[in-house]
């Protein structure tokens, strides 16, 4: 498996964000994550954006960060924030999600972000078992656009 960095328009990129948004629609009922999202968030050296593609060149996974300072979503100064962890169901068990997160901290703390932040939901328990396994604890206070939901659910590592 091969990480790439990866404009979060490309076309790769677009066609898992599709699969993971109906992956989000099925689980909680809704319309996926809403989330306002622009390609340039995911731009260096403000965040990245990674794709993992398989021996034969097929995108099978991704997440990128996105820095925030402090604002009235509940954020704070120096955060960077995970957005769009997935795993396409036949690339799952592999380890992609625990490389991608690495990667993904090891980038935010180089770019001289001090904390990582994610915001997941209780209908995503491999995701929350993935985060608490890698040193993630329920932050203190809920951030991100979901923060007033009660299945949201919000993770901190200092990094």
């Amino acid at each position: 498996m091969e990480l790439r960095p990866t404009p979060f328009d490309h076309p790769d990129a677009v066609m898992l964000n599709d699969r993971v948004q109906l992956e989000y629609a099925e689980r909680y009922g809704d319309e996926g994550d809403i989330t306002p999202l622009d390609p340039a968030m995911f731009t260096a050296p403000r965040g990245l954006y990674l794709l993992a593609y398989d021996e034969n060149g097929t995108p099978v996974a991704t997440g990128g960060w996105r820095g925030h300072e402090k604002n009235d979503e509940g954020y704070a100064d120096g955060d960077a924030e995970i957005k769009r962890m997935y795993v396409t169901p036949e690339a799952r068990g592999l380890g992609l999600a625990r490389r991608i997160l690495a990667a993904l901290e090891d980038d935010a703390r180089a770019a001289g972000r001090t904390r990582m932040v994610l915001e997941t939901g209780t209908k995503q328990p491999e995701a929350i078992a993935l985060y608490t396994s890698t040193g993630y604890t329920p932050a203190p206070t809920k951030f991100g656009h979901y923060r007033f939901e009660n299945s949201s659910r919000c993770f901190a590592k200092p990094l």
